[in-house]
């Protein structure tokens, strides 16, 4: 199965596990690489490298399984590049988002995973793939891609907001989902103007 995925969904495989394997042996990549909030030890790299950290395994595993998922096709229909540039800008987006946060509820803790980039993903998904059917693991409901993207959106908003499942970093998923209709739309602007 890891053959049969394109270059980029594999590579960014791999430097999640080296990642979450690397913070695992050695906790201070996770100070050091890790998004900090503006003021508690932020560093321009960290808008990109805190994607590669993550906060247990169940944490790695549920983001590469939606890495692979959904990934897999994007990287097939947009090429490798391309896919990489949507995924960069997703957690891009999302590390501005979740840092905006924090400064706004003072918050200290950091930020670790690929979830945003996942998001952007899981937008991207819906958006080039609407009526395909996901099936959801619970309870397991099948549903098309715009509609679970729609009711997963607006759960990451509701939890936000009311901070209902504090300690994940909701506004940063909603941020990587901005990332990626982000690209979305330059993407079509750029093709309306050939």
């Amino acid at each position: 199965m890891f053959r049969s995925l394109g270059p980029a969904v594999r590579g960014l495989f791999v430097a999640c596990l080296a990642g979450f394997v690397l913070g695992v042996w050695q906790p201070a990549v996770i100070e050091v690489f890790a998004l900090w909030p503006i003021g508690s030890g932020f560093q321009a790299w960290q808008l990109l490298t805190y994607s590669f950290l993550h906060g247990g395994l169940w944490h790695l595993a549920f983001n590469m399984i939606g890495l692979v998922s959904f990934g897999r096709e994007l990287e097939a229909w947009w090429g490798s590049k391309a896919f990489l540039r949507f995924w960069i800008a997703s957690v891009l987006s999302a590390a501005l988002v979740q840092l905006s946060v924090t400064a706004a509820t003072g918050s200290t803790q950091a930020t670790v995973g690929a979830s945003g980039g996942l998001f952007g993903l899981l937008l991207g998904f819906a958006m080039m793939f609407p009526k395909r059917r996901i099936l959801l693991l619970i309870p397991p409901i099948p549903m098309p891609a715009w509609l679970f993207v729609l009711l997963f959106g607006a759960l990451e908003l509701y939890l936000g907001v009311s901070g209902t499942a504090s300690g994940i970093a909701h506004f940063a998923h909603l941020g990587g989902m901005l990332g990626g209709f982000w690209m979305l739309q330059r993407w079509r602007l750029n093709a309306s103007k050939d």
